[in-house]
């Protein structure tokens, strides 16, 4: 499942074992197959089920336990055997005199020979129980069920998702809610085959895991019956259906018909993701070495969905901004996130529906993997987009997240659906995909591509451990990959090493950084250690120098060989700087001695990638924050590459002084730190030029860079440009500069009036292309003026706005400086409205949100306010909000007299 990267992308993190009761299931019950009977009635949102489960018993029993949440059991009975002969469809239930809680056993047989169960609900825990008169033998044993559930708004389950003239029933069943749709076995390691037949509207047509093979009209008047073939073994949460009038696309590759599908007025913007799709089949086809399972593959884009995507097996579901794009006009920033994104979910059906991880606590195995891949398949596809830049930023905003005290381990215990729910963060995706970069980085491609298929063949359709993974990877390259990945893996937080000198054997110490100061330390939970655990940790890393080979380091011995520099020769003689992160790939940070710092910036426009300046921006942000290193020093760096040719790096630099204006400057060195922006950059900017045909896209990606930057240092000259093409683009004109007239909107917005605002507002709402009507979102948060910050707030919680995006307008006023006092404000009286709006994330990343603040009267309000108003899935997050604000207050206290002294000496007036 792909998270939004918006917001989420760092929060939800430290999940911890905090004695929670367990929710798992007490065992002893193997589900072998489900026959599945649903009839949707999308009018009244609610739908009925008919099942039956062909289970098999380890010894006998007269109760057997299963999952169900938000469902009301009608007749339900068990029956001696079963087998493939029992799957062709579902056995006559009888009509149980009560339901629930009052269903009454009988010890006699039915009819057809079952046996009637009493069922007991325990809602805590979302379990249900059978018990029966009398005891059921081991082995096979068939379970009937009849069943009503709802059709929820919260987006999880079985729910409703709604555009302007239908209703349509879709589904979402990660992490534990396929319990929502029908009774079941709603653990990973459950894995069953699966048969789904659908009772819908004879206007609509039905999507799920597999072909159709069968539509039948009735069994009622006005009707049909869809049946679809038998799924592989898998998971309960890899389950999926749809009911509407979805349309569909159709292409082929690698002999697998793919459908791209949308409702009927946005089908025309499925293309591209179909065309990314068959360029992922065959990618995958072939480096998995393991064909695609399925004969066919469905991408469906929803409207109202949670997640960016998930990744069903056969039957990809997505946010529809994730999947819908215009192929020939849409923005390349777009079409990025459609193609990654598609190539992340596509990942899936090898690692997590072939192969799924034992338990939760290992979702790594997962999304880790389908975060790594999604880049290395798209940068194959589309070689032109330098997304090892985009990988660098990604990994410097890991790196920094995990540099918290509140992160957590990759692997860290799970079981009840909260804490399940949470581990569903940037270290599942964004640590553990960088590990893995890394681990491919040191042993080589083609080694790692080998270790991976052995791998995926040793557990094709069944479960596996982290260990499974990385001992395989140890065997086939013969390097120490097990405890590489088992240090990573097993241990929170972001290693730093110090290197000192240069030569053979050298002593490289590493340490836990932290992003405060040592003297801010504290985890009051943890006891009188606190102080041990927080920094008593070592890892086995491979660093990897440029221009030289790698070198693992090893606790606890300290020492490596460290290249000597070649100071002439030229850099074909070798390299005239140490560098120890060759390619950005290591998930480390790297204190240097000065004059080791010194000669690195000297030497980085011409020894450096890209990525690699990215990487270095990163670390020395980094150092900083924690204490080593002077905010101004950074500032002295980001001059340094204000000549540089990549737009990404400059925007990674430039963002980092927008975080110094935020977190940092008082209001009057607000004003001073952006006169040096505008003298410094300002002319580089008019040295790129106006546009000009066929321009390259490195050169449109600098000039939009720099003008937003510029804006936003308010540049007079800038800003008159954004207005003029704010109003051609309201005028319905051809913008004279059509590659910035984006950014042109969002700067002319934040002093937009209400003419201006009403008129945005309108474009959002008539816009059919899910991007145009995202921008609008984004833009209307923007405006500044008082009353139309709290207009958006309101709007936000109107029914005007989906759930799905309701959050994401109060988040983005509560992170910027210039609103979050009004939205907070806000927040606190509306929170009634905003929990009704609420969906299973949504009130999480509110809370996250509101760590923007950097006061102490703030930080207060914020915990003592969460903490009367709990959020489902969020101690976890408050904590981490909480210490983001003591980090800025601490930040702000240490560093805002050295911005002074620099601003001082840099002419900042």
């Amino acid at each position: 499942m792909l998270l939004r990267r918006a917001l989420l992308g760092l929060g939800l993190i430290f999940v911890c074992w905090s004695g929670a009761r367990a929710q798992r299931l007490p065992g002893g019950v193997r589900p072998e197959h489900y026959s599945l009977v649903i009839t949707p009635d999308l009018a009244k949102a609610r739908f009925a089920g008919e099942e039956t489960i062909e289970v098999v018993l380890d010894k006998p029993a007269k109760a057997i336990t299963l999952n169900a949440a938000e469902i009301e059991f009608g007749a339900v009975k068990a029956e001696r055997g079963g087998g493939p002969e029992a799957n062709a469809g579902i056995l006559p239930l009888r009509q149980a005199q009560g339901q629930n809680d009052s269903n009454k056993a009988n010890d006699k047989p039915t009819e057809g020979g079952g046996l009637d169960a009493t069922v007991s609900l325990d809602a805590t825990r979302e379990q249900a129980t059978l018990t029966f008169a009398r005891e059921l033998p081991s082995g096979r044993v068939t379970l009937e069920i009849a069943y009503t559930g709802i059709l929820n708004d919260k987006l999880r389950g079985f729910y409703l998702s709604k555009t302007k003239l239908r209703s349509y029933g879709v589904t979402q069943f990660e992490a534990t809610d396929a319990r929502r749709a029908f009774p079941c076995f709603d653990e990973p390691a459950m894995k069953a085959t699966f048969d789904v037949s659908l009772v819908i509207d004879a206007g609509d047509t039905a999507i799920s895991n597999t072909k159709m093979v069968s539509d039948k009209p009735g069994p009622a008047a006005g009707k049909h019956t869809v049946a679809f073939a038998t799924t592989p073994k898998m998971s309960t949460y890899l389950l999926a259906w749809l009911v509407g009038d979805f349309k569909c696309v159709k292409g082929k590759s690698q002999g697998v018909e793919i459908r791209a599908c949308a409702t009927p007025d946005k089908v025309g913007l499925t293309k591209f993701a179909l065309d990314a799709a068959k360029w992922d089949i065959r990618y995958y086809d072939k480096y998995f070495g393991i064909k695609y399972p399925l004969k066919k593959l469905d991408m469906v884009a929803v409207p109202d969905f949670e997640a960016g995507a998930m990744e069903n097996f056969g039957c990809i579901t997505y946010r529809e901004t994730e999947m819908l794009v215009d192929r020939k006009d849409g923005a390349l920033e777009a079409k990025k996130e459609v193609a990654t994104t598609v190539a992340h979910e596509i990942s899936h059906q090898w690692f997590g529906d072939l192969v799924t991880p034992q338990w939760w606590d290992d979702l790594w195995l997962n999304e880790g993997f389908a975060t790594w891949m999604e880049t290395k398949a798209t940068a194959e596809w589309q070689p032109k987009w330098e997304l090892d830049q985009d990988l660098a930023v990604d990994e410097n905003h890991t790196l920094d997240a995990d540099a918290d005290r509140t992160t957590r381990a990759v692997r860290t215990r799970a079981e009840t659906p909260a804490e399940i729910n949470e581990a569903f963060d940037d270290i599942a995706y964004g640590k553990a995909g960088a590990v893995i970069a890394m681990v491919e980085n040191w042993v080589g491609a083609e080694v790692f591509r080998k270790g991976i298929q052995a791998y995926l063949a040793a557990h094709l359709y069944g479960n596996a451990k982290g260990e499974d993974f990385w001992n395989t990877e140890a065997r086939v390259s013969g390097q120490p990959v097990d405890k590489v990945m088992q240090s990573f893996v097993e241990q929170p937080g972001v290693p730093e090493i110090l290197l000192t000198a240069e030569g053979a054997s050298v002593p490289v110490p590493q340490r836990r950084l932290f992003l405060s100061e040592p003297d801010s330390l504290s985890e009051p939970d943890a006891g009188g250690d606190a102080r041990l655990k927080l920094t008593n940790l070592a890892w086995t890393i491979p660093v990897c120098f440029k221009g030289a080979s790698c070198q693992i380091l090893t606790p606890p011995g300290t020492t490596i060989d460290v290249p000597v520099p070649v100071f002439s020769g030229g850099l074909s003689q070798g390299m005239p700087f140490i560098y120890a992160n060759a390619g950005d790939k290591g998930y480390y940070r790297t204190a240097y001695v000065p004059a080791m710092l010194k000669t690195i910036e000297r030497n980085a426009e011409t020894g450096l990638t890209a990525p690699e300046r990215i990487g270095l921006l990163g670390n020395q942000w980094a150092l900083m924050r924690a204490g080593q290193g002077t905010v101004g020093e950074f500032l002295d760096l980001v001059l340094a590459v204000k000549q540089d040719p990549s737009a990404t790096v400059l925007d990674t630099a430039l963002g980092r002084v927008g975080t110094i204006d935020a977190e940092i400057a008082s209001e009057d060195d607000r004003e001073r730190l952006a006169a040096v922006v505008r003298r410094e950059f300002g002319g580089v900017y008019a040295a790129l030029g106006g546009p000009v045909k066929h321009e390259a896209y490195d050169h449109v990606q600098l000039r939009e860079t720099l003008f937003e930057e510029l804006g936003r240092a308010k540049d007079p000259a800038v800003l008159a440009e954004a207005d003029s093409l704010t109003k051609q683009l309201f005028a319905a004109q051809k913008p004279s500069d059509p590659m910035i007239a984006d950014a042109a909107m969002a700067l002319a917005t934040a002093h937009g009036d209400e003419e201006m605002y009403e008129r945005l507002q309108k474009v959002g709402r008539n816009a059919t292309d899910p991007d145009v009507k995202e921008a609008v979102l984004h833009a209307l948060t923007r405006f500044q003026s008082p009353l139309l910050v709290i207009r958006t707030l309101e709007y936000a919680v109107s029914d005007e706005v989906r759930s799905q995006d309701s959050w994401m307008l109060i988040a983005l006023l509560l992170e910027r400086r210039e609103t979050q006092d009004l939205a907070w404000e806000f927040v606190e009286q509306h929170w009634d409205a905003i929990a009704r709006k609420s969906t299973l994330n949504s009130g999480a990343r509110i809370v996250e949100a509101a760590g923007a603040f950097c006061t102490v009267e703030r930080r207060d309000e914020v915990t003592d306010f969460f903490a009367e108003h709990r959020v489902e899935s969020s101690q976890r997050t408050l904590k981490k909000s909480v210490d983001r604000m003591n980090d800025c207050i601490h930040l702000r206290a240490a560093q805002e007299p050295e911005l002074r002294r620099w601003l001082d000496a840099h002419g900042g007036s």
